[in-house]
């Protein structure tokens, strides 16, 4: 029976080896797509090809993305011979990004905020976040759908007459939030590698919260807001919506910074932003030593057993890493 035993083996070994050279769609990070690129198991091409199909099935249901790009294919495919070349830009390279429909982009994408008043308006001029994910590599895949003029107009979230109602995809029913509701919904869809949103109150953390992805609003000015379409200069903010921490920071890394069109704000910020990046604090013992307030009244508010068990679990975990010193 030793020859079974062999050929079990070399079976095993063999499924092995083809699972190092497949790629999974679903979940995937950041950091995973570049391996994927690395081992090539993984093309941005077939990235993006993944996400249109994505995007095309559930945008009946989820009404998450107003448009798609009709030139990320090719965006894609130029990603793919630069890679070749060996002229990749970073972490973002050939990554897919969905960009909330208030932020311009020179595509041939209209920018509406999610209103039929300005359909039609096709701009010039990539909006300041736009342009620093083009330099990163990024491809610009789409405007995701959001609470039209950015919830300014009072509607319902999510609702735009130009994109219909976004609707959660975990629960249909239920509250998608905030206006960058659309740029939650696509992360937790599998919709977009990652995808940005704006804030002046709420809209990024709560859709983040709602669709159980993770949010970013930086601190005013450490992002541009030119090319927005603004609510008020005292508040507006643009930042990451993705499925991860570290995704999440990887975006935020890519936009951050100076720019001569929203210079006073920019420039106040930028001198706080700290030399080689954020990523460099994504560590296992990033709590270690750290006190952190938990207003538990307010948390806990609408929490049912289930939420609350989950709460809890996570607090003492944070307790755990506060003392935990990596080897």
């Amino acid at each position: 029976m030793a020859w079974l035993r062999l050929l079990a083996t070399i079976l095993a070994l063999l499924a092995t080896a083809g699972v190092a050279h497949s790629f999974e769609f679903h979940e995937d990070t950041v950091d995973a797509i570049q391996l994927g690129f690395r081992n090539g198991s993984l093309t941005s091409a077939a990235l993006v090809r993944f996400y249109l199909d994505q995007i095309r099935r559930l945008k009946p249901l989820l009404h998450a993305v107003i448009e798609v790009n009709p030139d990320a294919l090719r965006q894609a495919k130029r990603a793919d011979a630069e890679r070749r070349r060996g002229t990749a830009t970073g972490p973002l390279h050939g990554v897919p990004v969905l960009l909330k429909d208030n932020i311009a982009t020179r595509d041939a994408l209209n920018t509406t905020a999610g209103s039929l008043a300005l359909l039609g308006s096709v701009v010039k001029r990539d909006a300041g976040v736009a342009a620093r994910l083009r330099r990163a590599g990024a491809v610009v895949l789409g405007k995701a759908s959001l609470s039209e003029w950015a919830n300014f107009r009072n509607v319902r979230n999510g609702w735009s007459a130009r994109g219909g109602q976004t609707r959660n995809p975990y629960v249909l029913s239920s509250d998608p939030c905030g206006s960058s509701s659309g740029s939650g919904v696509a992360a937790a869809a599998n919709m977009a590698a990652v995808t940005l949103g704006t804030e002046t109150d709420g809209s990024i953390l709560c859709p983040s919260s709602f669709n159980s992805v993770v949010g970013i609003k930086p601190t005013l000015g450490l992002t541009s807001r030119a090319g927005v379409v603004p609510i008020t200069t005292r508040q507006d903010s643009v930042g990451p919506m993705c499925r991860t921490v570290s995704d999440a920071v990887h975006v935020l890394d890519a936009i951050v910074g100076y720019d001569k069109l929203d210079a006073a704000a920019t420039r106040a910020a930028s001198k706080y932003i700290p030399y080689g990046g954020y990523l460099q604090f994504l560590k296992k013992d990033g709590l270690r030593g750290k006190r952190i307030g938990v207003p538990n009244v307010l948390f806990q508010q609408g929490l049912g057993e289930k939420q609350m068990r989950v709460y809890e679990q996570q607090l003492g975990r944070m307790r755990l890493l506060s003392y935990f010193k990596s080897p």
